[in-house]
């Protein structure tokens, strides 16, 4: 194993064993939820978008796999303080970085994010990654 593959898994141990920002958002004004009926996966975000439409806040609840929870988990990291408009294009850019051959010339942005890249051999977890990008677009106007 590589050392950078060996990072990667460890930021996804990491963030599904102690994940950020997960359960209820008491101050949420939005809420979404996505699920994988071919494996059960379920993730519901709890949002707070100022009247600007910022995201100042964002949970998540998930029930299901490692990669779904840690995708989650980093996912939330990443857009809190984006506005909407700017959290849809992140999840646009994250799931053609999955399900991209190689990595596209917009990857850098993705932070921590990356260390999905090898999803990109297992189309199947490729929706385990992407479902809580799935569950923010819902949450958003």
């Amino acid at each position: 194993m590589t050392d950078a593959r060996a990072l990667y898994q460890a930021v996804i141990v990491d963030h599904d064993r102690h994940p950020r920002n997960a359960g209820p958002l008491a101050t949420a004004t939005h809420h979404g939820a996505a699920d994988n009926p071919l494996c059960g996966d379920q993730v519901t975000v709890h949002v707070e978008l100022t009247a600007d439409g910022v995201l100042a806040a964002i949970t998540f609840e998930a029930r299901g796999c490692a990669l779904a929870r840690a995708a989650a988990s980093i996912m939330t990291e990443r857009v809190r303080g984006l506005d909407a408009a700017a959290g849809r294009a992140l999840a646009a850019r994250f799931a053609e970085f999955v399900r991209a051959d190689a990595a596209p010339s917009n990857a850098a942005d993705l932070g921590d994010l990356t260390a999905f890249v090898g999803v990109r051999q297992f189309k199947s977890r490729q929706a385990c990654a992407t479902l809580p990008f799935a569950a923010l677009v819902a949450a958003l106007p």
